[in-house]
This record gives structure tokens, C-alpha cells and sequence, in this order.
């Protein structure tokens, strides 16, 4: 085992010792699907073995089983696919519960997001159905579109008008955003760097790769800053896509464009750029 998974297991092991009777740890996951791992071993170096009191809660993506990457032959393992028929309405109370904590909890957006609603003479109940069955179950779904209508995004558009599903969003979004304009070409030629590199990568790489102003570039990711993720990596800022949906909207916009051929030029630029540092 690694040094990692050695002082995991034993760090657990010194946890489930100081349990009482009847207590329990139970660790939460979630998205082991966006996990930047390289291969081989268990996922986030998860111990094989679980000490008493112990349970790792895991949540991920759908997967096929030859990227299941765990491995616990010793631990009794329980999987639920919650997009079965028999999950389908708890996961609608837990949305409607969500939308109702926005406008009844929510210091932010409580107030705008009322506003909206009431400038629409939309009853409060009417809201809350039909903004989860447009989510279609998505939590990430609300969490960008709820702040939207409070920020004043869709105050030309009615209820009905909200996007359906969260590709539908990001639809909307990048037509809003003019990404499909001329003059919006580099935006969408930085945001295909990240989908192509995969990995987290510093402005200083991506406006290379693209041959632009570092400063240019920060501004574009700023612009996205709510779909990216930004970690330190070495004493760097490395960003990298922040949701797995959202990628899957890019990779279709990169194959659906085969008039600009932007994807084709991305790739050349990255070769180039490699080329240049081995040089």
C-alpha cells in the first residue's frame, strides 16, 4: 500500500477507537466521476478495509464497471441508482425543498427572487412545481438558475420561458454571452484549451496556447469564473473546468463546430506550444 493509504487507514483506525458505543462516522463523497487521479489503486486511495463505526458515503456519475476504480473485497458494499423509478419523487421533495430554502432563507436572493415571482403574479406553489420539473431533478441546475432570476438575468422571460434541463442553460447562457459572434472567438477558443488540456492549467499556459495577453485571458475566465475551477497548484492558479455538465456541453459545441473548425486550431496550438517547451 502507499504511504497515503497506509496513513489513511491508520488515521481511521485511531477515529473508530475513540467512538462510543452506538456512534458512528460516516464520510461524504461526492462526484468521484471529476476526480483527477491517475490510474490504478482505489479512487482518492480509499482503504480497502473499514474499521468498525466507520462508512464511506460515495456518490459519482454513471459509470461503466470497468472504471468502478473501488475496491473493498472485505467491506459490505450497498449501491443505489438513484435515477431509479423508486428514487424519482424523493429527489423531486428535496428540489422543491431547495427552491422553497431560496426564496424563504436565502439572504442573498430571497428578496429579488420574490420579487420576480410576484411581478409575474406566479403563485408561490406554481413556482416551485414548475422550476423542478424544468430542473429535471438537478440540483446544479438550481443552483444556476435560481440566482439568475434573482440577479435579473430572465427579466425579459416568463416562467414558461425558463430553460428546460441544465444543457439548456448552458444554451441559453452562451447565446446570451454572444459566444456564437465573431468578435466572442477567443472566449470560446480558451474555454476549448481547458476542455482539451483536461487538467488544471495557469492563465500563463492558456494565453500561449492561444497567443493572447495574459491579461485578456483573465478577464474570459473571469467572465466564466462560475463554471471553473481555480486551485493553487505549486504556488500557481490553475484552472480547469468546475462541473463534469458542463464539459459535456463543450465537448458537443466542440463537435457541432465544424464551420469555424475552432477545435482543430486549439489542438495545433497545444502541439505548437508542447513543441516550443521541449525546445
Amino acid at each position: 500500500m502507499s504511504r497515503t493509504l497506509i496513513e489513511r487507514a491508520d488515521l481511521l483506525e485511531q477515529v473508530s477507537k475513540k467512538l462510543t458505543t452506538g456512534d458512528r462516522l460516516v464520510i461524504v463523497v461526492d462526484a468521484l466521476d471529476e476526480v483527477e487521479q491517475e490510474t490504478g489503486g482505489n479512487l482518492l486511495d480509499l482503504p480497502p478495509l473499514l474499521p468498525e463505526g466507520v462508512y464511506f458515503l460515495l456518490t459519482r456519475r454513471p459509470y461503466t464497471r470497468d472504471k468502478k476504480r473501488l475496491s473493498a473485497p472485505d467491506v459490505p458494499v450497498e449501491e443505489l441508482d438513484l435515477r431509479g423509478s423508486q428514487y424519482v419523487n424523493l429527489s423531486r421533495e428535496d428540489i422543491k425543498e431547495y427552491i422553497r430554502f431560496f426564496w424563504n432563507d436565502d439572504k442573498d436572493y430571497k428578496n429579488a427572487l420574490r420579487q420576480w415571482i410576484q411581478d409575474r403574479n406566479i403563485s408561490d406553489d406554481d413556482f416551485v412545481e414548475q422550476v423542478a420539473t424544468k430542473s429535471e431533478n438537478n440540483f446544479m441546475y438550481l443552483r444556476y438558475v435560481l440566482p439568475a432570476i434573482a440577479n435579473g438575468d430572465y427579466n425579459d422571460l416568463s416562467l414558461k420561458q425558463l430553460p428546460d434541463g441544465l444543457q439548456e442553460y448552458y444554451q441559453i447562457h452562451w447565446q446570451r454571452m454572444g459566444m456564437d459572434e465573431q468578435p466572442q472567438e477567443v472566449k470560446v477558443f480558451i474555454l476549448f484549451i481547458l476542455v482539451e488540456i483536461g487538467t488544471p492549467i495557469p492563465s500563463e499556459m492558456i494565453a500561449a496556447i492561444a497567443q493572447q495577453d495574459e491579461y485578456n485571458v483573465e478577464l474570459v475566465l473571469k467572465d466564466w469564473v462560475e463554471y471553473l475551477k481555480l486551485q493553487n497548484i505549486k504556488g500557481e492558479d490553475c484552472y480547469s473546468i468546475y462541473h463534469a455538465s458542463f464539459l459535456d456541453f463543450l465537448k458537443a459545441k466542440r463537435v457541432l463546430d465544424s464551420k469555424r473548425k475552432l477545435f482543430q486550431e486549439v489542438n495545433q496550438r497545444i502541439a505548437d506550444y508542447l513543441v516550443r517547451k521541449m525546445a
